[in-house]
């Protein structure tokens, strides 16, 4: 396991999105219409301002008055606030509170796939990042599969390596735009 992934600008941020499978979770699910860095400081400011971040009592709070308190922790506050609700009910139901046990308890990357899947806002894009990171980060042997071709968060292993994977990503994104454009 990594002491700290490189997905913010904060040390602190970046440790605890590494050390804690919850604040793994919320981060992911954050990763939506924000950059990256914004995101995955989501789950250190909500860890802040809630005292904790376990599923429990995550599902147990209001989570939008603490999503809108200034600086918001993600530009859309009250849609964001519901899917970290959603999350952390569902771990809670589905995995008794131990968001670890969404990769752990999957004997395979099918059943993995599965359980990513389940997850409240976790569409195909974010199951193969998660399982990339996963993967090569965490060495989740039933997260191979899930790898994708392309580069994902899964590569970023210094700060160096997120400006590299965000610029590709964005090149990425234009002649995808443009190709769609011309399809149509």
């Amino acid at each position: 396991m990594p002491d700290r992934l490189y997905f913010t600008e904060s040390d602190e941020a970046n440790a605890l999105i590494a050390s804690d499978p919850m604040a793994l979770l919320i981060g992911f699910a954050l990763d939506q219409q924000v950059s990256v860095q914004k995101a995955f400081s989501g789950p250190l400011a909500l860890k802040e301002r809630l005292g904790s971040i376990d599923a429990a009592t995550v599902a147990a709070a209001d989570l939008e008055p603490v999503f809108r308190e200034r600086p918001a922790i993600h530009r859309f506050p009250g849609a964001m606030a519901g899917r970290v609700h959603d999350l952390a009910v569902h771990v809670v139901d589905e995995y008794d509170g131990d968001a670890a046990r969404v990769w752990t308890d999957a004997a395979d990357g099918e059943q993995l796939r599965a359980n990513l899947e389940a997850l409240p806002g976790f569409g195909e894009m974010k199951v193969k990042a998660l399982g990339a990171v996963l993967a090569k980060r965490f060495g989740v042997a039933a997260a191979q599969e899930l790898v994708p071709w392309h580069p994902t968060l899964g590569d970023v292993d210094s700060a160096q390596a997120l400006a590299d994977y965000q610029a590709a990503k964005r090149v990425h994104k234009k002649e995808w735009s443009k190709g769609q454009a011309a399809g149509a």
